[in-house]
């Protein structure tokens, strides 16, 4: 494919050129876009710079406008004050008001409404236009403005005219420029008492505007409606009542109190500014703020710049991209050119030297090209099928070849053409034996490409492999996926009316034949006994091996239950015959499970199921027989799972007393002074609708189930609870389960429970059984050497009844040995156990451990069992289980008699003392764990 791409790129130099072309069209493209993008986001900043000084300068506006109209507001709140006081004086003529109005008090009234330095002087004027009074200084200065056009104007207003007047002036006094605020004062009837005026200097809007910055070269103005420029900052010399000549600012100030904003040339400083002007409200005065062009696109300017050099960056990347792709393009071009007759003669090599055949037609089903694998594949001569040979002519040198079968070629063409010409795959077996995959594909322009493969090799591994994954490899029987099949075919006759028995066959001790003479003698075995079962069986039956030593045998077209049960019989009549293994002479036997279908069920799960349940229930009678399925097995399965559902709802939450679990402790007797040494705590389930479980149906269900765990934390948390207000020589023994000492975390558990417990580590005893030391008795003798380091003591349960015990107490120092029930039953008859008991006395003491015997139930045997050593005993024959209340009242009482017995010097017999406090149920013996 490769190939065929640079053979077309360097035959094709069009392409290349319209490449080249389309290149540097799309460059352009993307520079004029760059170049277009940023002339529109320069100019779009542009205006955004411009309309954010604009907003600055009306808000900067907005802040002066409320400044001074609060500000030239003052001078409204003087007038009608001093109209309220002429009132009450009752001045009402020209000549009251100049009497009263030019005293000292009223100069002392005038300074007291001048609350803040902005206000500038305030001047009272009489009707003749002298000067009554001011705020400057005391008396008034000789002065007559009766000339001002404030003044005249104010005496030609309307009787009671509200009207204020503004004009700039030149001080007759100082001689300084100021704006005067003039306002009539009317009589009772509307009448000319006088003026009331203040006059401010610029210096105090100066001072204002100067706080208020808007850059550098921004300018502030107070202009009167008439175009009197009031107030400038800064402050420019000469400028003191310039009149502005722009009629649009004139205009807008006369009538229109919202701001507006201009670009106009300054004739201050000839600078193109962006001007803002707003008038007061109330009064003939406008303020301006400008700020040069310049200043306001200074930031602008420096983004164009980055704008303009960030777009000539990119079109200067793009060209040296275009530049070196054209550049690249050329190069490859010319390499092109060299490789082409290189890949022709590599294409010609690969063909030959490929491993399928491969065969060319066109569209008129003339060969094209023709491999050698492919002629020797077939056995073809070299010239056998050359380019231009028919599809017709390359068939008959196959059927001449001996590969394919005569017959009518002209047909059989035509149909291959037709399949030829789709994608397909088949596969062919030749005559000699050979399988050959051939794949056909189309190709562009009519034609085809067919590739053969020789998969001789490969067919036979695939048909091995799909005889691995149906057949046990030792044996060569059906495996369990087969023998699933097969049943399933199976049972769909037995839906038409037949039937059919599935029987599970388990070899017993098996696994002691393969441990102790090891793995090639039990596959001989397993080999041997499959061949015996196929001798059993009729052609059509099945045998199968489901794995281990476990088979399976589907009997099929039964007639009924006698002619499995002959089968069966045969069966162990076969296996029960020796075997010769390796040199080795063995016998075995079988435990048999059989189902009938569709009587036990007639859908694939249920007969397997039911046969497993009838082989473990051959098992459990004692193996080397055979069991039919019936429906009890199945419930005794559902009782099991029933159990083991109610012991998870049983300790779900923690509280396993609310789930009807409680401790009882059996007492212990010291069997030198028949005193009570201690106590074994007994684990009882009282169950709330089958009453008391017995220990040996629960323990080891939850054992299986994996909730032991906690039950048995439980248990020595609650036992060591209750010991702890024992008396202190008296101790608390609990049982461990083998699948608790398999926690890494017995030791940690167990310091945990004696200090939330308080009680001291050697009044605890933990029993364990040899179970415990079988699988795995390194970590088992580990975890024992770490309980024995917290001081608690460990006793070995059930001795005797194991396989390895002595090996055990040789190498860990139990501290006690528990003599099992079994050798205490019989131990006072004649042909009893007393011997053994002796032996195991006789080792414990010799290795400074204790003994307590299990069971004791008569005084025969409590006799026999202090004459033969032993320490302690415990069962019926002192007490039983007892809850923790009624252990304690024993205890006491027990100990309580016996010292009222010492002082009085009466003593009883031993057992009869016992019978006393501990009534007991002759001959029934404690199920104890």
């Amino acid at each position: 494919m490769i190939s065929q791409q640079v053979k077309q790129q360097a035959d094709d130099p069009l392409t290349r050129r319209n490449s080249v072309r389309w290149l540097v069209i799309t460059g352009s493209i993307l520079i004029a876009i760059i170049a277009g993008s940023t002339a529109v986001a320069i100019d779009t900043f542009r205006d955004r710079a411009m309309q954010s000084h604009q907003r600055e300068l009306e808000n900067a506006l907005v802040l002066l406008t409320r400044h001074y109209e609060q500000e030239f507001a003052d001078l409204e709140r003087i007038e009608k004050d001093l109209s309220a006081t002429m009132r009450i004086a009752g001045i009402d003529s020209p000549a009251d008001f100049t009497r009263q109005m030019g005293s000292y008090e009223t100069h002392l009234a005038l300074k007291g409404k001048i609350n803040r330095k902005a206000t500038g002087t305030i001047n009272l004027i009489g009707a003749d236009g002298w000067y009554l009074n001011w705020t400057s200084s005391w008396p008034a200065p000789k002065l007559n403005v009766s000339d001002r056009s404030y003044f005249q104007e104010l005496t030609k207003s309307l009787p009671g005219s509200d009207e204020e007047f503004v004009q700039g002036t030149v001080s007759r006094i100082t001689g300084d420029w100021r704006l005067v605020f003039a306002r009539r004062l009317n009589g009772p009837n509307g009448e000319f008492l006088g003026v009331v005026s203040r006059a401010m200097q610029p210096w105090q809007f100066v001072n204002f505007l100067a706080s208020i910055s808007l850059g550098k070269d921004s300018v502030f103005a107070v202009w009167h409606e008439d175009g009197t420029l009031l107030a400038r900052y800064p402050q420019k010399e000469g400028l003191d009542g310039y009149k502005v000549k722009n009629q649009i600012i004139l205009d807008h100030l006369k009538a229109n109190s919202e701001p507006l904003t201009t670009i106009n040339v300054s004739a201050v400083d000839h600078q193109e500014r962006l001007t803002s002007i707003r008038r007061l409200n109330g009064f003939p005065l406008g303020l301006m703020a400008s700020i040069p062009v310049d200043a306001a696109l200074a930031d602008w300017r420096e983004q164009t710049k980055l704008m303009i050099s960030a777009a000539a960056a990119a079109a200067l990347i793009i060209v040296s991209m275009l530049f070196l792709i054209i550049r690249q393009i050329r190069r490859q071009h010319r390499a092109a050119q060299t490789l082409v007759t290189r890949e022709k003669q590599r294409l010609d090599t690969a063909i030959n030297n490929m491993n399928q055949g491969l065969l060319m037609f066109d569209a008129d089903a003339r060969a094209v090209v023709v491999n050698q694998s492919y002629l020797d594949m077939y056995h073809l001569p070299a010239n056998a099928i050359p380019p231009g040979t028919s599809f017709r002519d390359a068939i008959r040198h196959h059927e001449t070849n001996g590969v394919f079968q005569e017959g009518d070629v002209d047909s059989k063409c035509v149909v291959l053409v037709e399949e030829f010409k789709k994608r397909r795959a088949v596969t062919v077996d030749l005559h000699d034996g050979r399988v050959v995959h051939v794949l056909s594909q189309p190709i562009a322009g009519g034609g085809w490409v067919t590739t053969h493969e020789d998969i001789t090799e490969r067919h036979r591994v695939e048909e091995r492999i799909a005889h691995l994954a149906h057949y046990d490899t030792l044996t060569d029987l059906p495996n369990r996926t087969l023998f699933h099949e097969l049943l399933t075919q199976e049972l769909g006759w037995v839906a038409r009316g037949k039937q059919c028995a599935v029987i599970y066959i388990d070899m017993d001790e098996f696994k002691s034949i393969n441990d102790s003479l090891g793995h090639p003698v039990g596959d001989a075995l397993l080999k041997a006994v499959a061949q015996r079962l196929q001798g059993c069986v009729r052609s059509f039956d099945v045998v199968a091996r489901l794995g281990g030593d476990e088979f399976a045998i589907v009997q099929t077209d039964l007639g009924d239950r006698d002619e499995t049960i002959a089968l069966v019989n045969r069966i162990y009549e076969s296996i029960r015959e020796p075997f010769e293994c390796l040199g080795h002479r063995l016998l075995t036997d079988a435990s048999i499970g059989v189902a009938l279908a569709p009587q036990d069920g007639a859908d694939i799960d249920q007969p397997l199921k039911n046969a497993d349940l009838a082989m473990y229930s051959a098992k459990a009678d004692g193996r080397r027989t055979y069991r039919f399925f019936e429906p009890e097995m199945d419930a005794r399965i559902q009782g099991r799972r029933i159990l083991e559902q109610e012991l998870h709802e049983a300790i779900a939450g923690g509280n396993l007393t609310k789930g009807g679990f409680e401790v009882q402790y059996q007492p212990l007797l010291r069997l030198s002074d028949d005193a009570i040494s201690g106590c074994e705590a007994l684990l009882r389930w009282r169950h709330p609708v089958r009453g008391m479980i017995s220990p040996a149906e629960f323990i080891p269900v939850a054992e299986e189930i994996g909730v032991i765990d906690k039950i048995g934390e439980w248990v020595l948390d609650t036992a060591c609870r209750e010991a702890a207000n024992w008396p202190d020589d008296i101790k608390i023994s609990v049982n461990v389960s083998p699948v608790q000492f398999r926690s890494r975390t017995l030791a940690l558990k167990v310091a945990s429970v004696l200090d939330r417990s308080g009680l001291r580590p050697q009044r605890l005893e933990l029993e364990i059984t040899e179970a415990v030391l079988i699988s795995d008795d390194e970590a088992a003798l580990d975890m024992l050497h770490r309980l024995r380091a917290l001081g608690v003591r460990i006793a070995l349960d059930d001795f005797g009844t194991g396989y390895s015990s002595l090996s055990y107490l040789h190498r860990f120092p139990f501290d006690k040995i528990k003599i099992d029930r079994c050798f205490v039953t019989d131990i006072a008859e004649v042909n009893g156990s007393p011997a053994i008991v002796q032996a195991v006395v006789n080792i414990a003491a010799s290795r400074n451990m204790t003994t307590t015997a299990e069971g004791v139930e008569t005084e025969a045997q409590k006799q026999l069992l202090r004459t033969l050593g032993c320490t302690e005993m415990q069962g019926w024959l002192f007490g039983a289980a007892l809850p923790a209340a009624e252990i304690r009242a024993l205890i006491a009482r027990h100990r309580g008699d016996a010292a009222a017995a010492q002082a009085s010097d009466f003593r009883l017999k031993p057992m009869a003392y016992l019978a006393i406090f501990a009534p007991r149920a002759p001959g029934t013996i404690l199920n104890e764990p």
